[in-house]
């Protein structure tokens, strides 16, 4: 007995030395390492990473950018349910331990002693692994472990357990890109937080242990038997009831991947944004959750998208099938998953679906779309596929479908409601697309192709410049090129009216006499040393009127005119319209649009004529927000604002815009050695933005008399009442002014054009600079796009149009000379221009009389 006790004594010695000596151990251990531990305290305004997003002007998605996918929530914004659910399976005694678990690094001491080195569970609590993941590599070190332990003490001590928890539930790794249980619950089941049910929160609990392997699409299996134990674990720690459980057992795994739901297709305008923003905010913006508000309305953008695509589709039938996207030679026996593998490489592009054709004869073909959808497609459904020739000509109509269709073809289909014949002989037409039926039709397949053709639009508001559209191609998966800003372009004919605008400025007036005539001018760099301009017709009209000249596009009085008021004057006048003089070319090709422009630089040239002579700039930032909703930059463009009273108290003279400052501020104030882009969180931007809405607006510079420009826009709007751009009155509308243009062999189809409320330049041709193809002029594969678009956006909106300014003067002129005359046709010009023609009337008649008087001698 007494030897008993005194081993008793013995190992009681031993326990209270191993005591001490851990404790001592533990004790030096943090000597050590407490000047190395971080602070925690960063923990407290932490951010996460949180993608870019860049809003339509209503709000809608139209991109998301970053590597990772996370939408941070609040602790208490988290339900009771799913916050167990994370307990049970992680630490279900997270809010009484004090942030490390004793028991649990027992346990895991005991078993590497038992097991002779094996580290096996590592114990960590919840707080264990913030620190870890916070702070700490994931290797499995010792002094790693005793590290981790430390901080983990540390956030204990400085945070509350909601704080670590939310830290906990936002920023951990759930598999496939998503960071935190917001968005895994987004991308594994397309539901919000509050939203899930009790086995799908015990699932997305189920993915903290093995992100990677055991989430609800990689390994469902052991995901539902993972989830089936936290379900227990629930039930043990009374977070759920026995009802609550057996349901929660019976629900299957109905995950599958939900990507963010893109809700505006711009994606050219997104990159676009993403572009600037990277400029403006440094290379943090597309992960510290910004929110970029742009100009464009949903509802403008899905028309221009529509206008855009249909016609060019309906451009593509006219010139007939080029034949299928690929051919595979199929076997005997071919089934689904041969179908698949052919189909694999290739996606859907603006709706237009891959298919593969599986059986074909005379009057129908199978097309094999998905395992859940096979297409029969009757004669009628490819009665547009005469095979192309070349650009000006195709073949017959086809009388059998396995003459256009063969097995093992790959081709693409299109679900729509739309008679594809009727849409391609109102684009034939340049009429605007049908109307949609009162009752909506039956929706069928049809055989269609990608177009081998581009196109861009870019639509202004022309009071601020703001974009209310913009399309850079027709798929922007199949290329990025945006053309709507990067295309260089001759722009034809719709140049013309910056010129006779040069010309107003200069004596001319609506009823100068030009004749269209043939000219030759000497050009040294031509074989016979002689350039010799035309009309695309090839007919001259003789002395006409220049309201004629422009409504019937005359090139050879464009280029008298050009050559009467000099190029140099000309090349320096169109510069007011934002043009760089390096576009411009040096000669007399000038009159004939053989500059170098994009669609967005048209579409702010005519901008000048819709709000009254002011050049406004464009952008489509209209604000950015942070992660918090707090503005860190309100754009404030310069506006015509021909009304405001900062203008009328100040008028300044028409002339040319001087360079817009190019100075920075800082959005809010710097401190010392703060750079863009530097990872402090401030940032540089242009002097454009502002703190509050309510300042002074900046006016745009006045760079034409509002009385040449009522002048051209008039002439402009007699093309559209009845000269190459006639199409467009089907629009009803009696407020629309524009221009078409063309380029030699129809390489460029251009229409630009404009009311008071947007302006608007289409674009249509090919990469390669080939030809549209005989007969494709401006107003035939252009106006139709700018009509359909242009019908969406002014639908029910009042006309508005320039009113006739002060100083413009309604005369009656003799039309074979364009001097006034009493009794002749109506016409308007500037005052001052009547009175010096009224002189030049009567010195003329008086002139006549002489002669009279003379012949009678």
């Amino acid at each position: 007995m007494r030897i008993l006790k005194r081993l008793l004594r013995y190992a009681l010695y031993l326990a209270l030395a191993g005591i001490l000596f851990v404790v001592g151990a533990v004790g030096v251990a943090y000597w050590l390492l407490a000047p190395r531990l971080p602070s925690v305290a960063v923990l407290r305004d932490y951010h996460m990473q949180v993608p870019l997003r860049v809003l339509s002007s209503d709000g809608r998605l139209i991109a998301s950018f970053g590597e990772t996918r996370r939408i941070p929530v609040r602790i208490a914004d988290v339900p009771a349910r799913l916050k167990n659910a994370v307990l049970s399976a992680e630490d279900a005694d997270f809010y009484s331990h004090p942030g490390v678990d004793w028991h649990g690094i027992a346990r895991a001491g005991i078993h590497v002693i038992l097991s002779g080195g094996d580290k096996g569970p590592g114990g960590s609590t919840i707080t264990q692994q913030v620190a870890r993941n916070f702070f700490l590599s994931p290797e499995k070190l010792y002094s790693r472990k005793l590290t981790e332990m430390f901080i983990a003490l540390r956030m204990e001590n400085e945070l509350t357990k909601d704080q670590i928890l939310e830290l906990y539930i936002n920023k951990m790794f759930l598999g496939h890109r998503s960071y935190g249980l917001a968005a895994a619950a987004s991308y594994y089941y397309g539901k919000t937080l509050d939203q899930l049910t009790v086995a799908e929160s015990a699932a997305l609990a189920s993915t903290f242990q093995l992100p990677s392997v055991v989430n609800p699409l990689n390994n469902p299996k052991r995901l539902l038997a993972r989830r089936d134990w936290v379900l227990g674990q629930m039930l043990s720690n009374r977070f759920i009831t026995k009802a609550e459980y057996d349901e929660a057992i019976k629900e299957p795994n109905d995950a599958f991947p939900h990507e963010q739901q893109i809700e505006v297709d711009a994606p050219y305008l997104a990159e676009m944004v993403r572009q600037q923003v990277l400029e403006k905010l440094g290379n943090d913006a597309l992960t510290e959750g910004y929110v970029v508000h742009t100009t464009v309305p949903s509802d403008s953008q899905a028309a221009a998208n529509e206008a855009l695509r249909g016609r060019l589709s309906a451009y593509d039938r006219r010139h007939g099938y080029r034949g299928p996207e690929g051919h595979e030679e199929l076997p005997a026996q071919a089934g689904p998953d041969d179908y698949d593998r052919v189909l694999a490489g290739y996606t859907s592009v603006a709706g237009m679906m891959p298919g593969i054709v599986t059986e074909t004869g005379a009057k129908e073909a199978k097309v094999y779309l998905s395992p859940k959808e096979t297409v029969t497609l009757d004669l009628a459904s490819i009665a547009w596929a005469r095979p192309y020739v070349n650009e000006g000509r195709a073949g017959a109509a086809p009388t059998r479908v396995d003459a256009v269709l063969k097995r093992g073809d790959v081709v693409r289909l299109i679900h729509t409601a739309k008679d594809d014949v009727a849409e391609a002989v109102a684009a034939e037409e340049g009429k605007p697309a049908p109307d949609a039926k009162a009752e909506p039709a039956k929706l069928e397949w049809r055989l269609t192709q990608i177009p081998a053709v581009q196109a861009a639009l870019v639509a202004l508001d022309p009071e601020d410049g703001a974009v209310r559209a913009l399309v850079g191609g027709f798929s922007f998966v199949r290329s990025k090129f945006n053309r709507a800003v990067m295309a260089a372009r001759q722009p034809g004919s719709s140049f013309k009216p910056y010129l006779y605008s040069a010309a107003f400025d200069r004596g001319f007036t609506p009823a100068s006499i030009v004749n269209d005539a043939p000219v030759a001018f000497p050009d040294p760099s031509r074989p016979d040393g002689m350039w010799t301009p035309a009309n695309d017709d090839n007919k001259f009209d003789g002395p006409m009127r220049l309201r004629e000249a422009l409504v019937k596009s005359k090139n050879l009085v464009s280029v008298r005119l050009l050559d009467a008021i000099g190029v140099r004057y000309a090349r320096d006048y169109v510069t007011r319209f934002g043009f760089t003089p390096d576009a411009l070319p040096q000669n007399l090709s000038l009159a004939l649009g053989t500059a170098s422009v994009s669609p967005m630089a048209m579409a702010r040239g005519y901008a000048v004529f819709a709000n009254g002579g002011y050049l406004v700039t464009p952008y489509f930032i209209a604000r950015i927000d942070d992660r918090d909703g707090k503005p860190v930059y309100v754009a404030n463009p310069e506006r015509a604002c021909a009304e405001c009273q900062e203008r009328l108290l100040n008028p300044t003279p028409p002339g040319p815009p001087t360079q817009p400052s190019t100075a920075l501020i800082p959005a809010r104030p710097a401190t010392a050695g703060t750079a863009a882009g530097s990872g402090t969180g401030e940032a540089v931007l242009p002097a454009d933005a502002h703190a509050s809405a309510s300042e002074a607006p900046k006016l745009a510079p006045h760079v034409i008399d509002v009385r040449n420009d009522y002048l051209v826009t008039s002439l402009m709007q007699d093309v559209v009442k009845r000269g190459t751009g006639a199409a467009a009155r089907a629009l009803g509308r009696d407020d629309l002014a524009g221009k078409t243009g063309s380029t030699n062999d129809h390489r460029d189809a251009w229409f630009v054009g404009f009311n008071g409320d947007v302006s608007t330049a289409v674009w249509v041709g090919f990469d390669d600079f080939s030809s549209l193809g005989r007969g494709e002029f401006g107003a035939k594969a252009a106006l139709p796009i700018w009509m359909d678009y242009m019908g969406a956006v002014l639908k029910d909106k009042p006309s508005h149009t320039l009113a006739m300014p002060p100083g413009i003067a309604t005369v009656q002129i003799d039309p074979s000379s364009g001097l006034p005359s009493p009794g002749g046709m109506n016409e308007i010009m500037k005052v001052e221009d009547v009175d010096r023609l009224r002189e030049q009337a009567a010195q003329k008649q008086q002139e006549d009389q002489q002669e009279h008087a003379y012949d009678i001698f």
